[in-house]
């Protein structure tokens, strides 16, 4: 796993997959593809950041020539302000990386998706993850890793009262549903990085490290 790009690195998976990668010994370079700086606990010498539009990803060939691709951008449709816009982040944008990083060469792509992802789903949400997971395995990566978490845990910007509730009450969830910390999704994925399994595999709630 010599080099790696990360996009969504400003969320809570994010976060977690670049403090994980530059500890990482087998890891050389990591990029970080954003929209603004990193906040500097983050910085690191082995980091580069670059700051690009989303709708422009094409401006930036240098950021794609790397092995490995983590995906974490994703927002929600309150967030977004719109299903069409919540399209735009959560399905055309990693679908744009996973294509220009394939045509640079990148064997191994890495994406957070969620739990109950299906393209037919009756839930938007769930359609839309269901179908990005689709289109990335049919770009043809020798490698893809698909984690799909419940609800995330970790130290947010902003307070979440389900996110409040689920810490209190999730002993009481089953595995497949119980929330996770975002620390051990990202942990997860670079696991599964460094072993680099050829094929796709499907990382379920349950089993997050």
């Amino acid at each position: 796993m010599p080099n790696a790009l990360v996009i969504g690195a400003t969320g809570l998976v994010g976060r977690e997959c670049v403090r994980q990668l530059v500890a990482h010994p087998r890891v050389e370079r990591v990029v970080v593809l954003a929209r603004r700086p990193l906040p500097p606990e983050l910085r690191h010498p082995q980091l580069q950041t670059i700051l690009a539009e989303f709708d422009r990803l094409e401006s930036q060939p240098e950021a794609f020539r790397v092995s490995h691709v983590f995906c974490a951008l994703g927002t929600t449709i309150k967030q977004a302000g719109s299903r069409e816009r919540f399209h735009e982040v959560d399905y055309g944008y990693p679908l744009r990386v996973a294509e220009l990083a394939r045509a640079a060469g990148a064997r191994h792509y890495l994406l957070v998706s969620s739990l109950g992802a299906n393209p037919r789903s009756r839930v938007f949400y769930n359609r839309v993850k269901g179908e990005l997971e689709q289109a990335i395995i049919a770009l043809g990566f020798p490698s893809v890793t698909i984690i799909r978490p419940s609800l995330l845990l970790g130290d947010r910007d902003e307070f979440r009262l389900g996110e409040a509730i689920a810490k209190r009450l999730t002993w009481a969830f089953p595995p497949k549903y119980r929330a996770v910390q975002a620390r051990d999704v990202a942990r997860t994925l670079v696991e599964a990085a460094a072993e680099d399994r050829v094929g796709v595999r499907v990382v379920e709630n349950r089993e997050i490290a």
